[in-house]
């Protein structure tokens, strides 16, 4: 069946990350400017974290009430960095997984988003999304 097939022929590989030492304020624009809900953190390639909207919106404090982006970005990247935000220890799967492996992960989890990886280094992300493309054309 379908769902054993490899995760790769879901998983998207036009990624938008950003790199543990940059700063918060870029984050915050990378989630305004496009249909992102889930950024990996990269070390050079290596995967070492994640970062989800959501993560973003509990520090941001409602913006900070009336502030502009740049006011906003300030204080964003004066209180915060990058590691102190994302999740260190994000779940991932092995590019040679299954699709149907992925999709007990992020069940299991309760999340939407699953770094694929080649050993440590960041190939792919599936989203709940894909997966349920994916079974829209079954």
């Amino acid at each position: 069946m379908k769902k054993n097939e490899p995760v790769t022929r879901v998983m998207s590989t036009e990624l938008v990350t950003i790199h543990d030492h940059e700063p918060v304020s870029k984050l915050r624009e990378i989630f305004e400017s496009g249909d992102l809900h889930h950024v990996p953190v990269v070390s050079g390639e290596k995967l070492v974290g994640i970062i989800s909207s959501n993560d973003l919106m509990r520090i941001s404090f409602g913006e900070f009430g009336n502030q502009d982006g740049k006011e906003l970005d300030a204080i964003l990247d004066h209180t915060f960095d990058i590691p102190g935000v994302m999740n260190r220890n994000p779940v991932s799967l092995p590019v040679t997984g299954s699709i149907r492996e992925a999709a007990r992960l992020l069940v299991t989890h309760r999340f939407h988003a699953l770094p694929i990886v080649d050993g440590d280094k960041l190939v792919g992300i599936v989203t709940s999304t894909d997966l349920l493309q994916f079974l829209s054309e079954l």
